[in-house]
Order: C-alpha cells, then sequence, then structure tokens
C-alpha cells in the first residue's frame, strides 16, 4: 500500500475551491488507509440492548471491515470483541446472534467466555506445559464502550474522548430518532432483525447522502406518482412530503463531522394524519402527537428530524421509516447497508407490524426509495474510477459560505439547501486521515465553518 502524504489529502479535498477528488471513492490505497485511520479512531455503532436483553446473548456486528461480538455477560454486562480467536483467527462465533455460555473455535476448538477469557485448551496440560497463561489471551475487547438510549457505540482508541463529547450537539437531533414517539427518553427497540445488503458503491456516497442532501428529490419522483406515503391511499402523498411541507428546514452540521437535517414546525403545528386508511394507527400517533407536545413544551416540540449522518458510517432516519442504517466498507467500491428499524418498545403490536410492512416497502434493496439511491450511489461510484474521469474533481460548491452560527440551534445552520455539511464531513475526513489530533478531530482549532476553511 502506498501511504498518502498529508499535502495530498489537501489537495484531493480542497475547501477553498469545494471541490474533492474523485480517487476518494475509487482508490485501493485510499480504501486500506481509511480502515487504518478512520475505523480504528472513530466511535461506530455497533448495536442495540434490545438485540442482548438476557445474559449470554450475543449478536455478531461489525467495526469498520472486521467482525465483532456484541453480547452481554453473566454478570450483565455488555462487551465488545473482536471475532477472532486467538490462536489462528478464525471467527469464534459463526451466527447472527443467539444465546451461549462459551465461543468456541471450530478450527482448534479453543473456546472463550461471554466475559472474553480464554477458558478451554484442548490437552492443556499435555502439549502446552505451562507455557501457555490464559489470563493473557483472552478475546481482544474495544478500548471503550458506550451505551446511549439503547445504542451501544465502540472505539478501538483508547485516547479517543468519550461517547458524549464526541457526539456533542448532534446528540439532540439522534435523540430524536431514539426517543419514544411521545416524547418520553429512550425506549426504542430493533424492529423484528436486521436488514442486510450489498451495495457496489463507496461508503461515503451513502455516509454523504444522509447528510441532508435534499437536492437529489427528483430521483424520488415515482414515490410521489404513486403516493407510497404511510396512507396508502392512491394518489395522496405521504408523511415524507406532507408533515414538513411548512417547516423552516435547517441543514446542520457538527464540529466532528457529524450532519443533519431537521426541521422546526410552525407553532401549534396540528396533527397530520397521514394514516387515514387505518384509525388504530391513526389514534395512536394523534396520541403521541399530543403527548410529545405536553411532555416537551410547544417551543422544543417543534424540532422534528429528518435524516443525519454520525461520523463516519452511521446514518438515521427521525421520522418513518425510523431507523439507524451503518454503511460497513466493504472494499473501495463496496459497501455492506445494515439497517436497524426501530420502534417504541412499548408500542402496541398493531402498531408494529403495521410499521414493519411500511418500512419495508419505503428501504432496503426491494423499497421504492432506496432502490433509486443505490443506482445513484452505484454509478457515481463507477464514474469516480475512470482514467479521464479521475482528472476531473467533484464540485461540492453549493451555498459556499451561506453558513451561521447563530442559527435556531446549535452548530453551523445553513438555512437553505447547501453542500456545508458534507463540506465539513470531507474536512474532518481529511483530519483523520492525515492522522490529526483529537483537538483538531473535535474542531477545536477551526476557525470557522467549512466554507471558509483552507
Amino acid at each position: 500500500m502506498t501511504t498518502m502524504t498529508p499535502m495530498v489529502y489537501h489537495r484531493m479535498v480542497d475547501l477553498k475551491q469545494g471541490t474533492i477528488s474523485r480517487e476518494i471513492f475509487s482508490s485501493k490505497d485510499v480504501y486500506e488507509e481509511e480502515l487504518e485511520k478512520v475505523f480504528t479512531r472513530a466511535w461506530l455503532f455497533v448495536g442495540h440492548e434490545s438485540q442482548i436483553p438476557k445474559p449470554g446473548d450475543y449478536f455478531t456486528s461489525r467495526m469498520g471491515a472486521e467482525s465483532v461480538i456484541l453480547t452481554r455477560d453473566k454478570k450483565n454486562k455488555v462487551h465488545v470483541f473482536l471475532n477472532s480467536c486467538r490462536h489462528r483467527g478464525m471467527k469464534v462465533c459463526q451466527y447472527d446472534h443467539g444465546n451461549t455460555q462459551l465461543f468456541t473455535c471450530p478450527y482448534h476448538s479453543w473456546s472463550y467466555t461471554t466475559e472474553g477469557k480464554l477458558f478451554g485448551v484442548p490437552q492443556f496440560k499435555a502439549i502446552y506445559d505451562g507455557c501457555l497463561e490464559k489470563e493473557n489471551w483472552s478475546l481482544i475487547e474495544v478500548a471503550q464502550l458506550a451505551i446511549y438510549k439503547g445504542t451501544v457505540w465502540a472505539t478501538w482508541d483508547k485516547d479517543a474522548p468519550d461517547f458524549l463529547t464526541y457526539l456533542g450537539d448532534a446528540r439532540a437531533h439522534l435523540d430524536l430518532a431514539l426517543d419514544c414517539r411521545d416524547g418520553r427518553e429512550g425506549g426504542s427497540e430493533v424492529l423484528v432483525s436486521v436488514q442486510k445488503w450489498v451495495i457496489p458503491c463507496n461508503w461515503k456516497f451513502a455516509a454523504e447522502n444522509f447528510l441532508g442532501d435534499t437536492y437529489h428529490n427528483v430521483s424520488h419522483r415515482s414515490v410521489d406518482l404513486i403516493g407510497i406515503g404511510p396512507s396508502a391511499e392512491v394518489g395522496v402523498k405521504g408523511r415524507r412530503d406532507n408533515e414538513l411541507e411548512y417547516a423552516q428546514h435547517l441543514w446542520v452540521n457538527f464540529p466532528a463531522g457529524h450532519g443533519v437535517h431537521s426541521a422546526l414546525l410552525p407553532e401549534d403545528t396540528p396533527f397530520v394524519d397521514t394514516y387515514k386508511n387505518n384509525p388504530v394507527i391513526a389514534e395512536y400517533f394523534r396520541h403521541c402527537h399530543e403527548e410529545r407536545k405536553r411532555r416537551l413544551g410547544a417551543e422544543k416540540n417543534r424540532l422534528v428530524p429528518f435524516v443525519g449522518t454520525i461520523y463516519p458510517n452511521t446514518s438515521f432516519h427521525g421520522k418513518q421509516p425510523r431507523n439507524l442504517c451503518v454503511w460497513h466498507p466493504n472494499g473501495p467500491e463496496s459497501t455492506e447497508a445494515w439497517r436497524f428499524f426501530l420502534v417504541d418498545a412499548d408500542a402496541p403490536q398493531e402498531v408494529k407490524d403495521f410499521l414493519r410492512t411500511y418500512y419495508m416497502r419505503y428501504s432496503g434493496p426491494a423499497g421504492m426509495t432506496e432502490q433509486d439511491d443505490m443506482e445513484n450511489w452505484n454509478y457515481a461510484t463507477a464514474g469516480s474510477r475512470g482514467t479521464i474521469a479521475k482528472r476531473y474533481p467533484y464540485n461540492y460548491q453549493q451555498s459556499m459560505g451561506k453558513v451561521t452560527t447563530e442559527g435556531p440551534v446549535p452548530g453551523n445552520v445553513s438555512l437553505q439547501v447547501s453542500e456545508e455539511n458534507p463540506r465539513q464531513f470531507y474536512r474532518r475526513w481529511r483530519d483523520y486521515m492525515d492522522g490529526a489530533d483529537w483537538d483538531t478531530l473535535l474542531g477545536r482549532h477551526d476557525t470557522g465553518a467549512a466554507s471558509f476553511a483552507g
């Protein structure tokens, strides 16, 4: 692998000109360096506590390109381990999820407890003759782990800031996806299981899309034409249009590279019934609307979510289809998408069943909107690899300089369709690739928004 110099990355991400090299979306060398410099340091989403409710439960996840095990030990403590035997590296857990007392390598049968400790070694006394000290050969555990409103995050970097510091003011927007629909804090669970599929695209195209790219709405024209909103009424637009029609849209980015598209509803916005074909569902969301307003107050109730990305590769959709999606790097031109659909844990079963059907119709490889997105990301990646094409950078100049730190919410705020969020995302990407310290990665040396950076 050829190691890029800091000057090369500075040229690839030119914030002053608002251009980004196509090479960062197709180069194998860049991809390999991302795995080393981004995914070993940043906080990464691993899973949800609702997936491991009992001692011995486990869920196999990923951090970057590597398999990890999210598990709950017999003392009810949550762990994240590298899914790799310390003897020859074979996966010690071959299944997506389940319950166990031991993780056993199928190669030479070394076994480990749910606390990660080496437990069993075949012919231990006969062939190791006291040379193997079991306490030194436990599973490799993440350096830091954080549980936030049921979500589990981890990092391999012992020097990384704590998760809430890393999250910063993006926390208020992520909360809108994690909190109950009636305003109670937390309370979400993963609905059924995780939707997984592979997309022939670079992971950054997907992560960037959820920073708030509303410029591509024409891609989803077919969704509007057939009326795929929650009501399912023929020719009737659904929640994705109606609820935010009169809102003030906000594109907000944060020092650590996170970005969101949220909105402020007008005062005293009435409940918008988009579930007319199902009175039970309509009444449930009407109740949630009124309870949220009562709990949060009229002013806080105005802030509603749309989409966002927590740097580097965890995106969320805060309304419907409510979910977290991780864009796992799977090669320079391949992404493995994992979508965790969310629902209030105490929602009526009829509501959960309805939302499961709607979520699948809207999102994922067979969903109406995601098919459009995947085609865009696929061809954008293909357009990044050509010999001639790579000579010409991509344009990220939309709304350059149209950003303020004195907006209605904390952060760098744009009040019009803007590419300020991806500019900030790639500003931090460049810093990670340059091996910057954590003060830089948290934006403590920034002298202004990405539009004004060099």
